[in-house]
């Protein structure tokens, strides 16, 4: 699989070769974050923090609230790895204070060991300081503390010459099942899906930004089983992970999807590619690409727009109950075209009553003993909460996200009440 990178050096995304040598300029990573997040997570290194010349942490604090990043550059004390936690990084990566100890002070399932490797020894300090340490040696200590490994060949970085697969296959097999992602050197969709055929992840940059891969291709190059030739079964969900169809995918299609960023499949009645709400006017903006387990089913989580995904004006293809989801788009629809004397355009018109409303409702839930009453009342707050929500401009995907973030987290207030 693929982990797009972004390196930021004074607040712009970067690429260096073999980490000493300035060979591009990316641009803004909250940009480049938008573009790449369609993979799924993203890795964020502080190069600044890990050369200890500086910090962006304000800027990735921010791009960690937009979506999952993994992050690391710096982090060499437990303070600064649980405030990235806190922050809502769903994994930290370390490096130069990647022991036993450290690692195993932390939730393991949230610890990246970056093992820099140059001729074969791990390299600290923002790879300018050679440990003497065998790569091997370090992967086999870390392994029962860790939840993956980053392994950077450090001599092909950014060279965009290829990798070497002995190194990363003797990592994975040490690893013992701790999952590896590799990084330097890798170019081609062909690499990507040779790593994903070791079990290791593919971490890259430069040949992203560069144009030398499409981030498509690499989404694209570890499917297998295709059927009928080369056709992938594509399940369409909507942000909330509610299945809206099925549909098929072609590498083409695929590949077209996520560089213009909609819903475009291939059609197998017309033998053709075909964009979803092209002529319906019920469109989709492409959200995130998910490959399953096996690596031979797609998932697309979209922004659907209008009646729905289905061909007969339907939210989706199968029945569905009410959920807050669709109370949501019926929310929207009344913020869009009010209706004279409802209750929910009044609210929707009228900040005053709506935060009054909101107080009454909290305190009712507050007092209610019964089953049958909290679950009344419980009804009343989630309504009134949704209509300021609609009223925000927020979005339950907002929420989720939100609630996401602070699950992660690894430090816990205090529950009191304010005064």
């Amino acid at each position: 699989m693929i982990v797009p990178s972004i390196d930021i050096m004074r607040g712009r995304a970067v690429q260096l070769r073999r980490g000493r040598e300035f060979v591009l300029d990316g641009g803004d990573p909250v940009e480049r974050l938008e573009q790449f997040s369609l993979a799924g997570e993203v890795a964020v290194v502080d190069l600044d923090a890990a050369l200890s010349q500086g910090s962006n942490a304000d800027l990735i604090e921010g791009l960690v609230r937009r979506a999952p990043c993994r992050v690391g550059g710096g982090i060499r004390d437990l303070d600064a790895a649980r405030r990235w936690l806190d922050a809502g990084a769903t994994q930290v990566m370390i490096g130069t204070a990647a022991t036993p100890e450290f690692c195993g002070a932390l939730p393991r399932d949230r610890v990246i060991a970056a093992v820099d490797a140059e001729r074969g020894a791990v390299v600290v300090d923002g790879w300018r300081t050679s440990t003497g340490i065998p790569v091997l040696e370090r992967v086999r200590e870390l392994a029962g503390v860790v939840g993956g490994f980053l392994f950077t060949q450090v001599d092909k970085e950014g060279a965009m010459g290829g990798f070497d697969r002995a190194a990363v296959d003797a990592v994975v097999r040490a690893a013992a099942g701790v999952r590896v992602t590799a990084a330097g050197g890798i170019t081609t969709a062909a690499e990507i899906a040779e790593l994903d055929s070791l079990g290791a992840d593919a971490q890259v940059g430069m040949a992203l930004y560069t144009g030398r891969l499409s981030l498509g291709d690499a989404v694209a190059a570890p499917l297998a089983k295709p059927i009928w030739g080369e056709l992938w079964p594509t399940v369409v969900c909507d942000e909330a992970g509610r299945a809206l169809g099925l549909v098929w995918s072609t590498r083409e299609s695929l590949a077209r999807a996520v560089t213009e960023r909609r819903g475009i499949y291939w059609s197998r009645s017309r033998q053709a590619i075909w964009e979803k709400g092209a002529t319906s006017g019920n469109t989709q903006h492409l959200v995130r690409v998910d490959l399953d387990c096996d690596r031979d089913t797609l998932r697309f989580t979209v922004r659907q727009s209008g009646a729905g995904f289905c061909h007969l004006n339907r939210r989706s293809c199968w029945p569905s109950d009410f959920d807050l989801a669709e109370l949501e788009l019926a929310l929207a629809d009344r913020k869009r075209r009010p209706i004279a004397g409802s209750g929910t355009a009044k609210l929707l018109a009228d900040p005053a009553l709506l935060a009054a409303k909101l107080r009454e409702e909290a305190e009712e839930l507050a007092r209610a003993e019964s089953s049958e009453d909290v679950v009344r009342e419980t009804a009343d707050v989630l309504y009134m909460a949704l209509v300021a929500l609609a009223r925000g401009g927020g979005t339950l995907a907002d929420v989720r996200a939100e609630l996401g973030r602070r699950h992660r987290a690894v430090s816990r207030r205090p529950m009191v009440g304010k005064t």
